[in-house]
């Protein structure tokens, strides 16, 4: 087998995040973006010590999987939602066997076994997300083209492609809402013959188009983001997407210039066309401000479902003194506040610890202190001492030398939230070298036909 050879197999299995398995003459291939069971034609892309990578080039059969008709007109070709022909009980059941395997894997091999030599946890299964389409309450879309050179585009990216740019006018992860918004500022500037942003050359006007939605509140915030390259006057998108017949309400609409060299949304300058830069959500009771770049759980419906197990995980907190490390805008903080002694959130981004601030004051919290920094240095500066911590940290789990520091507390339960399973297990190896173990755990879905899921595990000392 040699790289640039092209064959032909059966998707046998799909690990966790992506990874789809073939077997080519007894070895395994790992081929991203299938199904389990398709039969696909791949080329081999990365051959070294003994492991093989392919790149999937078409899918030749459906997998027995696959009983649904597409739901969007770009699929398969956008990679936004590459579960989507797949009834959701199966994507659901899949998920949850590719988290349990990664969990039961760190455990035995952290030693975590009983009798029979089996993994000596309650695994509680994986809730689903109360509505499987149009739940996403944020979303980045992109400005460019289908194919070099052509007309402009809005939307997502083409899978495997950095560069190309699929009209997603009918997106389904997105209410209708988005899309209708979508369209209306896609037509607008290709009427115009505005240009966009081209990353190689850095030379162009159109970035992104992110859009916030609050999905108990059908509040919406829209953010246009160009370089500073070229003027043109927003005066007229701004009334043509104040006429939209919408379900929800435009609450704000933002021009945002960014000349970054990098393909990131940010804010060198913001400009307030319409309205206010913030909107509002409600959970399990609570209101929440939200502004432009604060993190927020993407689903906000399936983050009731997750946070109300986070509650029952945690158990009591009263009188306790709650450390919330990666905070974001607090929810996870005010949620446990009211019985708490007090619960100390700790958040890198400093927008997001003023909206937590917000909305700890808006909700009538006066026990909640958020504090901006990084995890690895506030620990070292804060001298209160936890009785129960909660981890909500970045794909990438915990920094390397935030864990001694969060081991070293020694408390009682921690519970642990992630949104990658291989993060969380390899974090999971340092506190079962601490002396923890997994007392529960289970999985949420926010990322309906996505690869994309949430798992929460209760760590306990013994």
């Amino acid at each position: 087998m040699k790289k640039g050879e092209i064959y032909e197999g059966i998707i046998e299995k799909v690990e966790y995040p992506n990874k789809g398995l073939v077997y080519i003459d007894g070895q395994k291939v790992i081929v991203k973006n299938g199904i389990p069971g398709q039969k696909i034609r791949f080329m081999i892309n990365k051959k070294r010590s003994g492991r093989a990578e392919g790149r999937l080039l078409e899918v030749l059969e459906k997998s027995p999987l696959e009983t649904r008709e597409p739901v969007c007109s770009v699929f398969p070709a956008c990679g936004g939602c590459m579960y989507q022909t797949m009834p959701y009980e199966e994507q659901l059941k899949m998920k949850e066997e590719q988290v349990k395997e990664l969990l039961d894997q760190a455990l035995l091999s952290g030693g975590q076994a009983d009798e029979e030599g089996n993994p000596d946890y309650c695994w509680e299964g994986i809730h689903g997300s109360p509505i499987e389409f149009g739940y996403r309450n944020k979303m980045e879309f992109s400005f460019g083209d289908e194919y070099k050179d052509g007309p402009l585009s809005l939307g997502l990216h083409k899978k495997g492609s950095t560069y190309d740019v699929l009209n997603t006018g009918d997106c389904k992860l997105v209410h209708e809402d988005m899309t209708k918004i979508l369209n209306c500022v896609w037509e607008y500037f290709r009427d115009r013959g505005v240009s966009y942003y081209k990353k190689m050359q850095h030379i162009g006007y159109l970035r992104h188009l992110l859009l916030r939605r609050g999905v108990t509140t059908g509040e919406i915030l829209v953010h246009v983001i160009t370089t500073s390259q070229e003027e043109h006057d927003m005066e007229p998108l701004k009334e043509e997407l104040l006429k939209l017949p919408l379900e929800g309400k435009i609450v704000g609409i933002m021009h945002i210039i960014n000349d970054s060299l990098s393909d990131v949304v940010r804010s060198d300058e913001t400009r307030i066309l319409y309205g206010q830069d913030y909107f509002y959500e409600t959970l399990l009771g609570l209101r929440f401000k939200i502004s432009t770049f604060s993190f927020f759980q993407p689903n906000s419906l399936a983050a009731e479902v997750l946070y109300s197990i986070v509650r029952d995980y945690i158990g009591s907190t009263r009188d306790m003194e709650v450390f919330d490390l990666y905070s974001g805008t607090g929810t996870i903080a005010q949620l446990l506040a009211p019985v708490a002694k007090e619960v100390i959130g700790v958040e890198i981004v400093e927008e997001a610890v003023e909206a937590a601030r917000e909305n700890a004051a808006r909700n009538g919290l006066t026990n909640c202190r958020f504090i901006a920094g990084d995890v690895l240095k506030v620990l070292d500066e804060v001298t209160e001492k936890p009785d129960v911590i909660v981890l909500d940290p970045p794909r990438d789990g915990i920094h390397p030398k935030a864990l001694p520091k969060i081991i070293a507390y020694g408390v009682d339960h921690i519970v642990y939230i992630s949104c990658k399973a291989t993060s969380l297990a390899r974090d999971l190896e340092a506190f079962l070298a601490a002396g923890y173990r997994v007392e529960r755990a289970c999985c949420v879905e926010q990322f309906c036909e996505t690869v994309h899921i949430e798992t929460i595990c209760k760590l306990v000392h013994v």
